[in-house]
């Protein structure tokens, strides 16, 4: 092999046959065998490298679906386990078989459109379900099911899960049982809930998972119990033949299994027509190579036409070289007097490379490097020429495009060590790596709105918090979360097209109001994020911009000829007094947003530690309150009201109190309205019921004189349908006169639906019972309403009593409402009277009756009798 002289020897560079020489030292087998594998081996490094990126992509995007579809799951599962709890506890309060119907009574009862409640007792008999399919006496027993004798052998409170079938092809709901126990922990039967398969796959999404893919729901044994491949819910789907991605997460506190899959050939689609493209652009590469090294074969063993053979030989490099979709260099080496390579010279280039240079070949032959392309010396380029020329071997990188005149924006480079040079091969990637970038893109954005999805906002998050800690951005950074309110309300009356269009428009909004370093993601649903990186001195700035995005969101949004208007609570957490962490600050925005939400929505809210303390304290109460109702620690006072004009007692109102066993009191004002949220409210309010009833009838056991005795009624027991049922009983216990029980109803509770509330009114009135209105004056009601009220007294609240002596506003309001009561043929009794000039002011006025602290506290039964027996014809205040 010849070989090129160095030092102050020129280079044999004469045209055309110099070039040629260069190769012709090699034998032609080995010449096509080189040139073959490097025309495969290029191809086949090149397939790999786009496969594994695909892989890697649609394995990303994987994660994520079943991140969120194992969400999605434990979500549903934990409210199923909640139900589950709560039969339990109603079984212990009320039996099983009056469990279910109790829980309907405080609607506590999961849609019965989707979910089936089913109370099996300790024998094995189905006693009662919801909703009710067929009457109790017909139902089958269950005592010889697998789950019933686990459950009954098995004193855990484990639930456990399995598939129902319908007989066909796929699991017709899904099975959730769990052990009953009566008060003293002993076996009491089954709680059984049942839940059509489909609604564990609903999930699923055509634009996120294709034809092919699959969503699946298994069970501790591995028994499948819901599934969805494409519209397919039959488990004979799971047969279908197709190849896929799948990823399984454990749910494990009832031993489930979320999978989620993706069509491999659906996913791969992209992938392999790239791949099919390059095989038949490296076979049509090859058969170019064959046919010139047959054709320069068969010329060859003819001696006389060997100059000819030369030049074909010469001509079928070319061609190889041209045909190729890589741009070929031949760089030889020029060395300095020191020995050091100093610029390399251009031997030879293919068409490829010239096009990829923008220059001719005619201008790159014999020229040299840093002369056309003087920035190879700064960007890299050329210290990789020098170190492929001098180590030898086979150097590989891609490179993003920082020359000028160089068309194309990513290239793979391959560099080969040869004697007195470098050969350099460089391909296009420009369109495969804009494809890697579409994949990516999709993985790590929402679809819909096409913000970053909760991974990306993680990850985002995660280096803003670390270069906040390292001072690079900041020293803080702030974590928004906001959720719409009441946005199902806009799927369920619109459709979920109109969500969507109000989600994508509000999403982009949002957008607007962001500076370029702030990140808006789309958490899940209707819940976006916001990561604010910020310094020091412009987090009154951030939070301003917060509250013109969050007053943006309460902008109409036009959808199908419809002005959508939602608001959106709002809840940020500050890095670092908020959280140290990620997830940390995630965590107390979304405390901050729920108190939000709790203070009446559409409201921005800083995270403080007094939310978190309120939240947990709030959370205790509710269990004490129930607690509370179990273990008699409420009690009933009775408020003695009297004749303004006689000074006569004849009657008192029933009050709630509670005594709890280490806080102590604790006053109605929190208790009341927390009742009211949870529900607890009907069970209290059906034991006071009771109580005031029973002890009424007590004191006229006692000989002593007939009360009225004044219950008042909740918004949600009035709601109750079994409000009626609950006061005739509670009057059939007692044996008390109905018409010595009267309710207290709130103004603005009637006039929540007047036509439902006055027909319930009319239904009491018709039982026997009195009724009036309380704290009358601070609600809603219009004249023309209040003569429909089926009533006998109106109750003039303490707000406008307070002040009586000294307000002329107060006055002038409590003479209009006594003169019209008395227009309408009512009575009027006055709360809070505590002072005797508010009392002088009432008698002057023609008040009727009052009550108040300047008579009497609220009192125990035996103080209540006492006054009863002591009573005379005097108004006299108390001591």
């Amino acid at each position: 092999m010849p070989t090129m002289k160095v030092g102050n020897a020129s280079l044999e560079l004469l045209g055309q046959r110099t070039e040629w020489r260069f190769w012709s030292g090699l034998p032609l087998p080995l010449l096509t065998v080189a040139l073959l594998l490097a025309i495969w081996g290029a191809t086949w490094h090149f397939i790999n490298i786009e496969r594994d990126t695909t892989v890697r992509a649609v394995q990303a995007s994987l994660a994520d679906l079943v991140d969120t579809y194992e969400a999605q799951i434990a979500r549903n599962v934990g409210g199923i386990e909640q139900t589950l709890k709560t039969v339990n506890y109603a079984v212990r309060v009320n039996g099983t078989a009056n469990a279910l119907e109790a829980m309907r009574n405080e609607d506590l009862l999961p849609p019965a459109i989707v979910f089936a409640v089913s109370v099996i007792d300790s024998d094995g008999r189905l006693v009662d379900t919801y909703p009710s399919a067929v009457a109790p006496a017909a139902l089958t027993s269950l005592a010889a099911q697998p789950f019933f004798l686990r459950h009954r052998a098995d004193p855990s409170d484990r639930v456990m899960v399995g598939a129902i079938h319908d007989g066909g092809q796929r699991p017709a709901s899904v099975r959730f049982t769990k052990r009953l126990t009566d008060s003293a922990g002993h076996f009491a039967g089954v709680a059984m809930l049942t839940v059509d398969a489909g609604y564990f796959t609903s999930s699923y999404e055509l634009s996120r998972l294709g034809r092919d893919g699959m969503l699946a729901l298994s069970g501790e044994d591995g028994t499948i119990l819901a599934l969805r491949i494409g519209d397919n819910t039959s488990l004979a789907a799971m047969g279908d033949g197709v190849e896929r991605y799948t990823a399984v997460h454990r749910i494990g506190r009832v031993h489930l299994s979320a999978t989620a899959g993706l069509g491999k050939a659906e996913q791969m689609s992209g992938f392999a027509a790239r791949r099919r493209a390059h095989l038949w652009q490296a076979a049509g590469a090859s058969l170019a190579v064959l046919a010139v090294a047959a054709a320069f074969w068969g010329w060859n063993r003819q001696g006389a036409k060997t100059r000819r053979s030369i030049r074909m030989a010469q001509q079928t490099y070319e061609a190889a070289s041209e045909s190729n979709q890589d741009a070929f260099f031949v760089f030889h080496s020029v060395y300095d007097q020191t020995n050091t390579i100093v610029d390399f010279r251009i031997a030879a280039a293919n068409r490829q490379a010239e096009f990829m240079t923008g220059a001719s070949r005619h201008a790159l032959h014999n020229a040299l490097l840093l002369g056309v392309l003087p920035e190879t010396m700064d960007n890299g380029v050329f210290d990789k020429l020098v170190r492929a020329a001098t180590q030898g071997g086979v150097h590989e990188r891609e490179i993003r495009n920082t020359v000028a005149r160089f068309r194309g924006e990513w290239f793979h480079e391959q560099l080969v060590g040869v004697e007195g040079g470098v050969v350099a091969i460089v391909r296009d990637v420009s369109e495969r790596k804009a494809a890697e970038a579409k994949i990516l893109h999709m993985a790590q954005h929402d679809a819909l709105t096409g913000l970053p999805n909760r991974a990306l906002l993680q990850a985002r998050l995660e280096a803003a918090v670390a270069e906040a800690a390292a001072g690079q951005r900041g020293d803080l950074v702030l974590v928004s979360f906001i959720d719409f309110d009441d946005f199902k309300m806009i799927n369920d009356g619109l459709g979920h097209g109109a969500g969507d269009a109000v989600l994508s428009a509000i999403a982009a909004r949002m957008l607007s109001y962001l500076r370029a370093q702030d990140t808006l993601g789309r958490f899940g649903g209707d819940e976006f994020v916001i990561v604010m990186p910020a310094r020091h001195d412009e987090l009154d700035q951030c939070l301003a911009m917060l509250g013109q995005l969050t007053a943006a969101v309460r902008q109409a949004v036009e959808v199908d000829g419809h002005a959508i208007r939602i608001s959106c609570s709002t809840g940020t957490a500050v890095y670092p007094q908020h959280g140290a962490s990620a997830g940390a600050l995630l965590t107390r925005a979304d405390v901050a947003m729920y108190s939000a939400k709790n203070a009446g929505k559409n409201q921005c809210r800083l995270y403080s530690e007094a939310m978190h303390a309120h939240a947990e304290d709030k959370l205790a109460l509710v269990e004490s309150l129930r607690a509370a109702v179990d273990t008699q620690q409420l009690q009933v006072v009775y408020q003695p009201k009297f004749d303004i004009r006689t000074g006569a007692l004849f009657g008192v109102e029933a009050l709630v109190r509670w005594q709890h066993p280490t806080r102590g009191a604790v006053s109605p004002a929190e208790f009341i309205p927390l009742a009211e949220e949870t529900g607890i409210i009907l069970d209290i309010g059906r034991w006071v019921l009771d109580t005031a009833c029973a002890q009424s009838a007590a004191w006229q056991q006692m000989g002593l004189p007939p009360l009225v005795m004044s219950v008042n009624v909740s918004a949600r027991q009035f709601d109750d349908a079994t409000l009626l049922h609950d006061i005739a009983a509670a009057l059939e216990r007692s044996g008390l006169t109905p018409a010595l029980l009267e309710l207290e109803i709130t103004e603005s509770l009637i006039m929540r639906d007047l036509d439902k509330a006055v027909s319930t009114m009319r239904a009491l009135q018709q039982m026997g019972l009195s009724m009036s209105i309380d704290d009358f004056g601070t609600g809603y009601s219009s004249l023309s309403s209040l003569k429909s009220f089926p009533i006998t007294t109106l109750k003039l609240d303490k707000s406008f009593v307070a002040d009586l002596a000294g307000n002329p506003e107060d006055q002038a309001i409590a003479r209009a409402i006594i003169a019209l009561a008395h227009e309408l043929t009512l009575r009027v009794i006055a709360e809070g009277v505590e002072t005797q000039a508010q009392l002088d002011f009432l008698k002057n006025n023609g008040c009727d009756q009052v009550q108040g602290y300047l008579f009497a506290r609220p009192s125990r039964p035996d103080q209540v009798s006492a006054l009863l027996a002591a009573q005379s014809n005097l108004l006299r205040p108390a001591a």
